[in-house]
């Protein structure tokens, strides 16, 4: 058997951390956290190391002035993403947002075509329909354990739509500018409209929140959100947004299986079945080029 990729690697521990990161972010909104004022005080943390990363590493955070319409537009989706993901938890569950965000590579194979960045062959689409099958499997397996009601739903798409046209958006910007500079520009860009939306609650929020619940948002900021905007941005330079988006399928699946682990949660035989039809469709559509890619 070969060994993974670097890029492989890099989408399955993004993946992994964005998973936990549900779990962990429905605790944070459920023991005292108000939504808008989690995503500005995580937003606002993130900023600051990846400002201070950026600095150290390469004195600059200079983008040029032909780029600044770009920044604007993934900011705009990266704010809408996260009003739609801190309240899609707030109404639903975790599970049901995890389900949801396994739609999000259709959207980034329609976002591609539209904008003509994407020239996907037809094994793409084939595993496409077959990881969506999957995710099919994973509610319907999950039976009573999904619940949540049609905003949150509504909410969840709002976040894999966003999320999806944010990935599209930002692939150019990778062949001129680090990640860490991309993100700091674009997340600085989002936090100030997050914050100014947030003032409400960040004025009505009590901050005695307990050690758990600064530790965990300690942690959703430096892995889900720093860690993962990294490997992210490399894994969309390498092999693209459409292609790179379709690893999100296994998210409802290792949501699940983070849950049997830390929550004592049982997986019946329709989430496992689930999960390996998710794993073949990524697998039936990858790229088969035969030549190494940069970095390598």
């Amino acid at each position: 058997m070969r060994r993974p990729s670097s890029v492989e690697v890099m989408l399955l521990v993004t993946i992994g951390l964005w998973s936990l990161n549900l779990t962990v972010s429905r605790y944070i909104l459920t023991h005292g956290f108000l939504p808008l004022a989690y995503a500005t005080v995580r937003y606002g943390f993130a900023v600051l190391v990846f400002v201070v990363l950026t600095l150290v590493l390469e004195r600059s955070l200079r983008i040029r002035r032909a780029d600044l319409g770009i920044v604007a537009a993934a900011a705009a989706f990266v704010y809408l993403n996260q009003i739609g993901f801190v309240y899609a938890l707030d109404r639903s569950s975790a599970s049901v947002l995890g389900l949801i965000l396994g739609a999000t590579p259709i959207f980034a194979a329609l976002a591609g075509l539209l904008l003509g960045t994407e020239s996907l062959p037809s094994r793409f689409w084939a595993g496409a329909l077959c990881s969506f099958a999957g995710v099919a499997l994973v509610a319907l397996g999950a039976g009573d354990q999904v619940s949540g009601s049609l905003v949150g739903v509504l909410l969840g798409l709002l976040t894999a739509m966003s999320w999806a046209a944010y990935s599209m958006l930002i692939t150019p910007l990778m062949r001129r500018y680090s990640a860490s500079r991309i993100s700091s520009i674009v997340l600085t860009a989002t936090s100030i409209p997050l914050t100014l939306t947030a003032v409400p609650q960040l004025s009505s929020q009590s901050w005695s929140l307990g050690w758990e619940v600064w530790a965990l948002l300690l942690f959703a900021t430096l892995g889900p959100l720093v860690a993962t905007n990294v490997m992210w941005f490399r894994s969309l330079d390498r092999i693209g947004p459409a292609r790179a988006t379709l690893a999100a399928n296994l998210q409802p699946f290792v949501a699940a299986a983070i849950a049997v682990v830390l929550l004592s949660e049982s997986l019946g035989w329709l989430e496992v079945a689930g999960g390996l039809l998710i794993a073949a469709g990524i697998v039936a559509a990858r790229r088969r080029d035969t030549a190494t890619p940069p970095g390598e």
